[in-house]
């Protein structure tokens, strides 16, 4: 079927259900898609493809109408009672009061509405970011593109720890295993090639020719053509069968949810017992019932879980800016409860530009790029590091693509004089089996004249284990191997001793095809040619990382699957194996049990020679300590590991898709640095959302006591329901969202971690709310009998005034848990200056702009009037300020101001 049958969006779906891929012959399919299988799409047949077709991606559930988002705003239940009191109030005669309510409520809905939005634009960028790639052919040159740009007859590049990313009919690979379990349930790896299936009823789990969508790539490599895209793909088929919101709250959300329900709870009683008093009193019944209405849903914080949001989400973003890409949003508010980080070596503290130091045949010892290079048996071990390699030029041919090990190797065989062009030509490659952490070693098998050669390279250990005659051109001598051997891991050591990462190369020679074609039996009877000493230097700013972790009480942890002497040499250069701390081989960790290895895991700081596998047990046992651990990886076998940690970190540049999907930060850099530059905005976010719960929740205290103890008093109400909705339009709004953008605290970076478990009220936040609003509460009080004492007609809009500035101090104040404004500076915040400045200048227009006073039962105050209210709001101020000097000095809420680091 050619590629004119799915021309019509509405005949693609059909067809492509239609066709049997894996009955076809490989060149039939691609035949049948109208693509040349060696060079691809052109750009422009892509093009016109991904417009016939659509995007490669999965439907998702349809976003809500903007409109019905905007009455999503007005659905609460306070806000319902409050507008139905409000057409009250107008029916019988108070037609201002309906009017300023439903403007003001509306006012409310516009900024929930405006928030939501920008929360939901904030995650749709990070998902973009966070978008899986592909490598494809295009116009005979590979490139990467996104998944949603594949579309039917693009061929694929798959490799071990690739997800697959549309449905292949495989071209053919090597060694080809894929994990499909999250498609057809089957728990073991498939092996997959590209042979042609007779059985066109074969179903899916039976396909070995075909790779779809969703699945994982474990093992080797292959070439497949796209035959189906986003909801045609066998995925797709599925997805269309659920439906549902996906929408998810973070746990800080989930904590501050159930916090407003039960202040809602409390709040409603206290109305009911201020309505009940205003009866009492006399009060009129509607007026009570309008104000115990609006102070119910001024002082129930419903919009903290939408402002997190908005806080976390804009903290992603900025992260993003520092490469790191936060791909869950709770990882945004966990990052400030590490503990422990456990980082990869290569490129994560080093830089990931391996280059060929030394070159070792028989114990002869010879620099990379010497003239002898050329000559044997030097020349011999160059061949194989060439041929034994996966590393390839791009289009520009000065850049190299490919693992940093394998282009430095290649890098150092061509300044050798050899080419890789003539080398293939020579002996061109039959078969290969890849490299895996439980082998240490990667094999390929090449023809070479009338006979066959096997090239194998890997760890010292493993490769020199399975050495009959150990250097080119010495005898096979039983008696003499095992001396052989530990003289060649002696070597290898002290080569690792000088910080240098040791490979074992070697070779096979069979007169025809080995029978037996199974890496086991391929990778024995190898003969030594020699050893590659190569430097990965350290990254210049990871030193200034590791001591910013100290001195914030996080452990740095280094885990590589390098040679001890290697690793040791690293980790006390970047000072994180100090005196006292231990070293401990993946050899070693495997004869200790669990109780073992969990009395001395506190005390190690690197493993070495560690299979992925182990990473898991590492995280276990510090979890079992109650540490909060961020856990690296780049690879299929470390997902199990990152999703087990308290926070998987996946490399960005070298990272498998296995390991991104399984993390919650991605590393765009690959950088140490960069992990602890996001713990220190993960803290600073925290901080900000603590202070906004600070600063929110007293103001909703300060108001309840004053319309509570008012009564109580024997004055009159003081505010009415107009006033107090007022009040916390324009306080809740622009004031509170500013404080995403404080910069973080000094000393934010030397203090230890919050415990993953603290209330966020700790450390004197529940005491400021209670003890603050009272304070504020009492001030706006204590104006009221001043005024209502002195005869003051402006009583009541001194009041309004006073409690309205008083929570503009208080904004101010909060910015910090300790320092003082004068230490932290007036514009280090401009967005909060400026929310205070327009928040002070709408108050001001409510007082003196003639149109508005009746609205909000206003006066126009003297000049006098105005300072004292300006004067008895600085108190707030000042009592903060005071409060956080006690902070300080230790005095108040112990441990807040200074909490001890421990040795890290």
């Amino acid at each position: 079927m050619g590629l004119a049958a799915l021309a019509s969006p509405a005949g693609k779906s059909k067809a492509a259900a239609q066709t049997a891929w894996h009955a076809l012959g490989a060149a039939s399919a691609c035949a049948a898609l109208s693509v040349d299988a060696a060079t691809g799409l052109s750009a422009s047949e892509a093009a016109q493809r991904l417009s016939q077709h659509g995007p490669n991606q999965l439907a998702e559930r349809t976003p809500r109408h903007l409109a019905r988002r905007l009455l999503d705003q007005f659905s609460d239940f306070m806000v319902v009672v409050l507008i139905v009191a409000g057409v009250i109030a107008g029916l019988i005669g108070e037609p201002q009061d309906t009017i300023a309510i439903i403007v003001i409520v509306l006012l409310n809905g516009l900024i929930g509405f405006v928030q939501e939005l920008r929360a939901d634009r904030a995650m749709a960028a990070l998902k973009r970011l966070a978008a899986v790639h592909a490598q494809v052919w295009r116009g005979g040159e590979r490139v990467h593109v996104a998944s949603a740009e594949l579309v039917p007859g693009d061929i694929v590049a798959l490799e071990a720890g690739n997800v697959v990313a549309a449905d292949l009919r495989l071209l053919g690979g090597a060694q080809l295993r894929i994990d499909e379990s999250a498609l057809t349930g089957e728990s073991v790896p498939v092996d997959k090639d590209g042979a042609q299936l007779v059985d066109g009823d074969a179903g899916v789990a039976d396909r070995i020719n075909m790779a779809y969508k969703g699945t994982t790539v474990t093992h080797g490599r292959a070439r497949g053509v796209v035959v189906a895209t986003g909801m045609t793909t066998e995925l797709g088929k599925i997805a269309a069968l659920l439906a549902g919101d996906g929408r998810q709250r973070t746990p800080l959300q989930r904590r501050l949810a159930d916090l407003g329900r039960r202040l809602a709870l409390s709040v409603i009683a206290i109305c009911g017992v201020i309505f009940a008093a205003g009866l009492i009193r006399g009060e009129p019944p509607l007026l009570m019932l309008l104000t115990a209405v609006s102070l119910a849903v001024a002082a129930i914080p419903e919009a903290l879980p939408a402002v997190v949001t908005v806080l976390l989400a804009l903290g992603a973003r900025k992260l993003v800016q520092q490469d790191a890409l936060i791909r869950r949003l709770p990882t945004v508010e966990t990052l400030g409860s590490v503990t422990f980080i456990c980082s990869d070596k290569t490129g994560t503290l080093t830089q990931n530009r391996m280059q060929v130091r030394e070159l070792n045949v028989a114990g002869v010892a010879m620099q990379a790029g010497s003239a002898q290079a050329g000559t044997e048996p030097w020349r011999s071990l160059l061949a194989a590091m060439l041929l034994n390699n996966d590393a390839h030029r791009a289009a520009a041919a000065d850049v190299v693509i490919g693992d940093p090990t394998e282009v430095a190797l290649l890098a150092a065989a061509e300044d050798a004089g050899l080419d890789r062009a003539d080398a293939e030509r020579a002996c061109p490659r039959v078969m290969e089996w890849p490299f895996d952490a439980e082998r240490k070693r990667m094999t390929t098998l090449h023809r070479c004249g009338d006979g066959f050669v096997a090239y194998t390279k890997g760890a010292p250990e493993a490769v020199i284990a399975r050495c009959t005659a150990l250097w080119l051109g010495s005898e096979a001598n039983p008696a003499d191997a095992a001396a052989q051997r530990q003289r060649a891991l002696a070597t290898a050591q002290r080569m690792a001793g000088a910080g240098l990462r040791v490979l074992a190369v070697a070779q096979r020679q069979w007169p025809a095809s080995p029978a037996d074609a199974s890496a086991d039996s391929v990778e024995r009877e190898l003969v030594l040619l020699g050893l590659v000493g190569m430097a990965d230097p350290v990254r210049p700013e990871a030193l200034a990382a590791v001591r910013a972790c100290r001195s914030a009480g996080i452990v740095p942890v280094m885990v590589t699957g390098d040679h001890p002497v290697t690793a040791r040499a690293i980790a006390e250069q970047l000072e994180i194996l100090a005196p006292g701390d231990r070293l401990l081989s993946g050899a070693e960790l495997a004869t200790l049990d669990d109780e073992a290895f969990a009395a001395s895991v506190e005390h190690v700081r690197v493993y070495a020679r560690v299979v992925p596998e182990q990473k898991i047990r590492i995280v276990r046992a510090l979890q079992a300590r109650g540490e909060f651990v961020a856990m690296t990886g780049d690879g299929v076998n470390d997902a199990p590991a990152l999703q087990r940690a308290d926070i998987g970190v996946a490399m960005g540049r070298g990272g498998t898709d296995v390991a991104r999907e399984s993390a919650g930060l991605v590393l765009l850099d690959d950088n140490f640095a960069t992990i602890v530059a996001a713990v220190r905005e993960g803290r600073r976010i925290l901080d900000n959302i603590r202070k906004f719960v600070r600063y929110a929740m007293t103001g909703n205290a300060a108001e309840i006591w004053t319309i509570a103890l008012a009564p109580m008093a024997g004055m009159p109400i003081p505010l009415l329901p107009i006033h107090i909705l007022w009040i916390n339009l324009v306080t809740d709004g622009l004031p509170g969202i500013a404080l995403a953008a404080e910069p973080a605290e000094h000393g934010v970076m030397r203090r230890p971690p919050r415990p993953s478990r603290e209330s966020i009220f700790a450390h004197g936040l529940w005491q400021h709310i209670v003890w603050v609003g009272l304070l504020m509460g009492g001030v706006t009080l204590a104006t009221q009998a001043w005024a209502l004492t002195s005869g003051s007609a402006h009583w009541q809009t001194m009041v309004f005034t006073v409690l309205t500035l008083s929570q503009m101090a208080h904004v101010l104040a909060v910015r910090s848990e300790r320092d003082s404004l004068l230490t932290q500076g007036l514009s280090s915040n401009r967005p909060l200056l400026g929310a205070v400045a327009l928040t002070v200048a709408l108050q001001a227009a409510t007082i003196y702009v003639p149109v508005l006073q009746p609205v909000f039962k206003t006066q126009p105050l003297t000049a006098g009037e105005l300072l004292l209210c300006l004067a008895l709001s600085s108190l707030t101020f000042l009592a903060v300020e005071a409060e956080k000097a006690l902070v300080r000095r230790g005095v108040l809420y112990a441990g807040a101001a200074a909490r001890p680091v421990r040795r890290a």
